[in-house]
């Protein structure tokens, strides 16, 4: 019994003891708060002074004062640091209550004060060197003016619409900011991890890592960083919606050049220096044009808003719900306006607390608009903190945790910025209550809120790197650019390095050394505060549409909580408003949800994908302009290489079709469109407007960055290519099978063309004609070339045009010139019409008037070619005068017993004799110049091939002994000569000044090559005759090739290019085909067509994807070249006449041009041959005007129309041919019926023939 009294005694006594020691410990503590807390007043106030004033007029002096002061406030928080420690052992500190321990925690945490005097010294005066450089950085533009960040380079990057203002802005800005720091930056990192690891992080009683450590110690989580992975998570799929939608967007307005739907955007042209908010673009993104805007902006204009009726706005907000009205000296001391009188001032917005309880302000450079007036909410928010937590011990004088002092303002800023508060405060003058107008708006918030996110979340990603030391300061660029990239899907506008860029530091709160994953915390947290307050308000209805102003219920919530300051652990603050303990998504993803939906219904619409999966694409001129030549050089070597390897396999599938070689020729084809592509998207990288120094160098940048079809993504590449192939292999291995009762097949070349070369029996060309057709249009040929159009035309659009057939006109560099081709083709029109009249009234006279409309387009089948495209077989009908020597060397090029060697080593000869280059040997060994005997498919129509290895040149032609061929073989040998002649240019500029100089240069020669006289010279006609009738013949002879060929050149692109931009759409395609047909040609097809046809691919151009509008060109400059290669040659005479063969003057002078490639515009080209940069008509009119002068006076003698006004002409097709080569129907019985006027017309033929023998 007496032990349990002594025991319990003892109990009591010790539990007395106890808490009189706790109380002395209490109280003991509470006194030096007291003491601390108002010499910290005082210290602080005279600190944030000195800081003001240095801020608001950046000087020297004002600098010293900072870093003396700095030094003070070590000395201060050292002094007291020390104190606790020495006053409160551990054992104090863990009995203790929570709110007086962690005070002391917080004074016992030194921070730089741990520095010695010196360090402190050179800390101090790196943070105010970096602070002033960035202040007083500016960015010399164009116009020579050295423009600061605000408001000139903000003012640019808000509203400039121009890609390189914008990108000018930014590299001056970035350069100008931020690498003038990067040096120092390490060292104050340095310095910071020192102070920093003298720290203990009262969580887990070890010293701080470094700095990083020390800012995430703030929060009080000890897993913070994975709850910010596990934010981020959640809000990814918004951002990436919204990214996929504006980049479309800003792809529509800026192009392919500097957009990529599969990649990362600009980082200029969002709107904002550090893109980290987009509403400055939202003209460019609107959803619903039209709406009421959500812009206060002109309203505050028109109603003379100023920025201090822009403070009085806000503050009224925050009156409404009924908290603290700024004080007196707030608004006596407070800089809302940038200094009229030129000292230099920190503009970047900030609240200041001077720790006096009265005494709060803010510095701004306040320019008119709404988004600084949602800044004013937001820096007032700040204020309004200070002012609801002054009485709290200065320790707990902050935010619960930094990202809750961030949220404050920006909640009400989202009551404040909704349409139905705007226009109560007469800011908007009407609002569209509809799910448009309210995607306009939440659109317009996504651009500021979610658009920020990752921004607000890497930044400090990367300082935290730095910080711990696995970002070295060797990578503090590279490691920049790839958290920018991996995270808001952005790169920068011109390259970066890490030797001397230091992007980071071009952002205030990297040299003003801020935390910033604050503001990532707060755009989260502050649709948790907005959420509670419209439950509070009793808000009714979509949670954005909330306003809860006037709402004193809402303000006396969030009041409550600001009056905490940090004097519980945020999750209690938070807890105190929202009633959670815990950050959360669902408030803002709640809020966003419509536009969310919106955004995947508009980018899966769109087909548009998630993220940028290109990672790796620049846009045009991220690379400097220096590096250029030595790009081109290095790729001209790699180009060489690879182009060889396609051209050989294209080679052997075009002499040997097969499986094999088919599918060698596809692989090696997709790699050079692969190769194209990524020279091109390496060539984009540099920009040929910024190669200033070298033309030649930016000009191979501009060819370089076309990207062909290689711009498709690789699954569309290949279908491409697929689909590319089967319309060629089908085109090559078609045949026509039972003609004439035949049971055998019969290929194109040469049995058909054969057939259409020399029949004259009607019947038997119609079935030839229709059977070629009917052979092509089987299969799949027209859903193939269909699905080649919406590939090519998708592949046009991502090189910067919008079809197909502008990329390939854009071959021309001529921006009008589809007007100066028709503005030709008018110009010869005449001349064609004369030629068709002639030649239909001949036609009339064989075939009969049942088949042949005088007044109508001709069957398409009877001129001699398998496409009407040339009338040259048809000859010994339309001669003009029978008995002349008619120019046709066929008869004795076989009795002399030629061959294609012969033909080929003929035509190498006449470009040898006039100075030019002579086939090398390796032509001779690979070129296939006939038809293989061994029975493979090959394809034979007549092509030159250029191997890109500077030796290897041949040519692929099913040589058929005849004057045709022998032309052909000069044309051929005419592309062999511009490669010869090219061959050392860089392999981008091998090829012709444009597509139809390729085409004219042989045809040039081949004009004086088929003239009389040189014919005569080589043995193949007797002497001409230098008669009027003679020359007339040879012109005819002419005429059925040059001048019959123009509309065919002419309108089979244009047809294209209307399939093309879908001005024909895709029912309608063979309808419109003989649209242009008749229209142009003055043609009809001999039997009904039916979209069931599909004519076009008959011709080889449409099957195998080959340009045809290079023939129209060339038909037209290999005049001009001829006339002037004429005049070098010094000849004297009618144009048609000449030959100069043989004249090295004008082979120099050929030469001279064709050496140059594309390296110069074709009209620079054109003009060192003719002296004239203008394609002209004038010289094939000259050479024609004999011509022309006949067939106007024969056919003023038969009244002939010219044209064909019966457009709609079709000759019947139950027709019989009788002996004598006419036509007539067949009645079905066995009867045959003529026309009636077959008489009159038989008459009227022997009435002129009497009148000719009695004139003559």
């Amino acid at each position: 019994m007496k032990w349990k009294i002594i025991s319990t005694l003892t109990v009591v006594l010790f539990l007395s003891t106890k808490a009189n020691c706790d109380a002395a410990l209490d109280a003991r503590a509470d006194q030096f708060l007291e003491e601390y807390s108002n010499a910290a007043e005082d210290q602080y106030f005279v600190s944030v002074t000195a800081s003001w004033n240095y801020f608001t007029n950046l000087t020297e002096y004002n600098s010293q004062i900072v870093q003396e002061q700095s030094l003070s406030d070590a000395n201060f928080t050292l002094t007291w640091g020390r104190k606790a420690k020495d006053e409160f052992s551990e054992t104090d500190m863990n009995a203790l209550n929570d709110f007086r321990r962690r005070q002391l925690q917080g004074i016992q945490t030194l921070g730089t004060a741990n520095l010695n005097e010196a360090d402190q010294i050179e800390y101090n005066s790196i943070t105010s060197s970096m602070d002033q450089t960035y202040s007083t950085s500016c960015a010399t533009l164009d116009d020579g003016e050295c423009h600061p960040l605000d408001p000139d380079l903000t003012e640019i990057m808000r509203s400039s619409r121009d890609y390189y203002e914008l990108k000018a802005a930014w590299k001056g800005w970035y350069e100008a900011s931020g690498r003038p720091i990067k040096d120092d930056y390490e060292r104050f990192v340095e310095l910071s991890n020192q102070a920093y690891a003298s720290d203990v992080d009262p969580k887990s009683g070890q010293r701080y890592a470094d700095t990083g450590a020390y800012w995430r110690s703030w929060y009080e989580t000890d897993n913070f960083e994975e709850v910010l992975d596990a934010l981020w998570d959640e809000l990814r799929p918004m951002y990436n919606e919204l990214h996929a939608y504006v980049r479309r967007k800003l792809y529509n307005f800026y192009g392919p050049d500097f957009i990529n739907l599969n990649g990362p955007i600009p980082a200029h042209l969002l709107g904002n220096m550090w893109a980290q908010t987009w509403g400055n673009i939202y003209d460019l993104t609107e959803p619903y044009s039209g709406k009421s805007s959500v812009d206060a902006t002109p309203n505050m204009l028109a109603q003379d808003y100023t920025a201090k009726k822009m403070f009085e706005v806000s503050e009224e907000f925050f009156t409404s719900i009924g908290l603290e009205p700024m004080t007196e000296k707030f608004w006596n001391y407070s800089m809302i306006v940038k200094p009229a009188d030129g000292r230099p001032v920190v503009c970047h917005a900030s609240a200041w607390n001077f720790y006096n309880e009265d005494d709060y302000r803010i510095k701004q450079c306040t320019v008119v608009n709404m988004e600084d007036l949602i800044t004013v909410h937001h820096e007032m928010g700040h204020i309004q903190y200070y002012q609801q937590y002054k009485d709290q011990p200065v320790p707990y004088r902050s935010g619960a945790n930094p990202g809750f002092h961030e949220a404050v303002g920006d909640t009400l800023s989202l009551s404040v910025s909704t349409p139905a508060h705007l226009q109560e405060i007469q800011l908007l003058d009407s609002v569209d209550d509809d799910l448009d107008a309210d995607i306009n708006y939440l659109l317009n918030q996504a651009l500021e809120k979610i658009a920020f996110l990752p921004f607000g979340y890497l930044i400090d990603k990367w300082r935290w790197g730095v910080m711990d030391g696995s970002t070295p300061k060797s990578q503090y660029q590279s490691k920049w650019d790839e958290l920018r990239l991996e995270y808001q899907g952005i790169v920068p506008p011109v390259e970066r390095s890490d030797a001397i860029d230091f992007d980071p530091g071009a952002k205030y709160h990297i040299p003003g050394n801020t935390p910033y994953i604050r503001y990532f915390v707060s755009f989260v947290i502050q649709f948790q505060f907005y959420q509670a307050m419209c439950n509070e308000a009793n808000h009714q209805g979509p949670l954005y549409k909330c306003d809860f102003y006037k709402s004193k219920e809402a303000g006396q919530k969030l009041g409550d909580m600001l009056k905490l300051g940090s004097s519980l652990e945020w999750p209690e603050a938070m807890f105190q408003l929202t009633g959670t303990r815990e950050m959360s998504t669902l408030p803002l993803q709640e809020y966003f949800a419509p536009l969310t939906a919106w955004l995947k219904e508009q980018n899966e619409m769109n087909g548009d994908v998630l993220g940028w999966a290109e990672t790796d694409w620049r846009p045009k001129g991220f690379k400097d302009a220096s590096g250029a030549a030595a790009f081109v050089d290095t790729q001209n070597t790699q180009a060489e290489s690879v182009f060889y390897d396609a051209v050989v396999a294209e080679w052997n599938y075009n002499t040997n079709i097969n499986e094999d070689t088919q599918a060698e020729s596809q692989l090696k084809s997709q790699a050079m469109a692969t190769f194209y592509a990524e020279q091109g998207v390496a060539a984009k990288q540099y920009d040929d407007k910024e190669v200033t120094d070298d033309p030649t160098t930016a000009r191979l940048i501009k060819k370089m960055s076309d990207l062909g079809t290689g711009a498709l993504p690789g699954d569309k590449l290949k279908e491409l290519s697929d689909v590319n192939a089967a319309m060629q292999t089908h085109y090559s291995t078609s045949t026509v099978c039972g003609l004439g009762g035949s049971d055998t097949c019969v290929p194109l070349d040469p049995d058909l063309t054969a057939i259409m070369a020399t029949s004259r029996n009607y019947n038997d060309l119609r079935d030839a004609w229709l059977g070629w057709r009917d052979a092509i249009s089987a299969g799949e040929t027209r859903q193939n070339f269909e699905r080649y159009v919406e590939l090519s035309n998708e592949a046009a659009v991502l090189n910067n045009y919008d079809d197909m057939g502008a990329y390939w006109r854009s071959a021309y560099e001529t921006p009008n010139f589809d007007e100066q081709l028709e503005e030709v083709w008018q110009e010869v029109l005449p001349l064609y019409e004369s030629l068709h009249a002639y030649v239909r009234r001949r036609l009339y006279q064989k075939y009969g008037d049942t088949v042949i409309n005088l007044r109508g387009p001709i069957p398409a089948h009877i001129l001699g070619n398998m496409w009407a495209q040339d009338w040259a077989n048809i000859y010994e009908i339309v001669e003009p005068f029978p008995g002349k020597v008619r120019p046709d060397a066929t008869a004795a090029m076989i009795e002399q017993g030629w061959n294609a060697d012969k033909m080929f080593q003929v035509a190498d000869d006449f470009f040898r004799d006039m100075g030019l280059i002579p086939v090398p040997q390796e032509f001779w060994d690979e070129s296939m110049l006939t038809k293989p005997t061994d029975g493979r498919d090959v394809v034979c129509h007549a092509s030159a091939w250029d191997f890109y290895n500077r030796k290897d040149f041949r040519i692929k032609m099913c040589t058929t002994v005849n004057q045709g061929d022998f032309v052909t073989i000069h044309h051929e040998l005419g592309h062999i000569q511009y490669f010869l002649q090219y061959k050392d240019q860089h392999v981008m500029f091998r090829d012709g000044a444009n597509p139809g100089f390729h085409e004219a240069v042989g045809d040039t020669l081949a004009l004086s090559v088929s003239t009389m006289d040189h014919l005569y010279k080589l043995g193949l006609i007797g002497e001409p005759s230098d008669d009027k009738e003679t020359n007339i013949n040879y012109l005819m002879s002419q005429a059925l090739d040059k001048i019959a060929f123009l509309p065919f050149g002419y309108l089979i692109d244009k047809w294209r290019w209307d399939v093309f931009s879908q001005d024909s759409a895709a029912k309608n395609l063979n309808q419109d085909w003989w649209q242009y047909r008749t229209k142009y040609q003055g043609v009809a097809p001999p039997v009904e067509r039916a979209e069931d046809d599909f004519d076009p691919a008959a011709k080889f151009h449409v099957s195998n994807n080959v340009p045809y509008i290079r023939y129209f060109v060339s038909f037209i400059v290999q005049f001009q070249f001829y006339k002037s290669m004429c005049d070098e040659a010094g000849y004297v005479g009618p144009l048609y006449k000449c030959d100069f063969n043989g004249s090295v003057e004008a082979g120099t002078k050929l030469g001279n041009m064709l050496n140059l490639g594309s390296s110069v515009t074709w009209e620079d080209a054109l003009r060192q041959v003719t002296g004239s940069s203008q394609m002209s008509s004038a010289p094939l009119m000259e050479y024609f005007a004999e011509l022309k002068e006949f067939l106007d006076t024969e056919n003023q003698k038969f009244n002939e129309v010219m044209g064909w006004p019966e457009f709609g002409f079709i000759p019947p097709e139950n027709t019989v041919v009788l002996e004598n080569g006419r036509v007539i129907v067949d009645d079905g019985n066995g009867a045959t019926t003529t026309s009636s006027n077959v008489f009159v017309t038989s008459l009227a033929c022997i009435i002129m023939a009497l009148l000719k023998y009695i004139t003559e």
